[in-house]
């Protein structure tokens, strides 16, 4: 799987934190969330055994990544019905 990339985030002066993913906002963290995210990038990762790195982390706190296996699901025959 390759890893994700084109993500960003900027901290605002309220606290909140905006991710964006190639320059679109892919969502917006406040309070809590928005702190516990800021810890998980400044350490690095955010997984225990340390593989990943911020864009990961980035990615995961938005939901905005594949997994890779769009293309063959798309492509499996039960997933034809009504396309020809």
């Amino acid at each position: 799987m390759p890893q994700p990339h084109g993500f960003s985030f900027e901290q605002r002066a309220d606290g909140s934190v905006v991710i964006t993913h190639r320059g679109r906002a892919a969502g917006t963290l406040r309070g809590g969330r928005a702190e516990k995210f800021l810890a998980e990038v400044a350490a690095g990762d955010g997984s225990e055994d340390g593989s990943g790195d911020a864009q990961l982390v980035m990615a995961r706190w938005t939901g905005a990544y594949k997994f890779g296996n769009e293309r063959a699901a798309r492509n499996h025959p039960r997933n034809q019905s009504g396309r020809r």
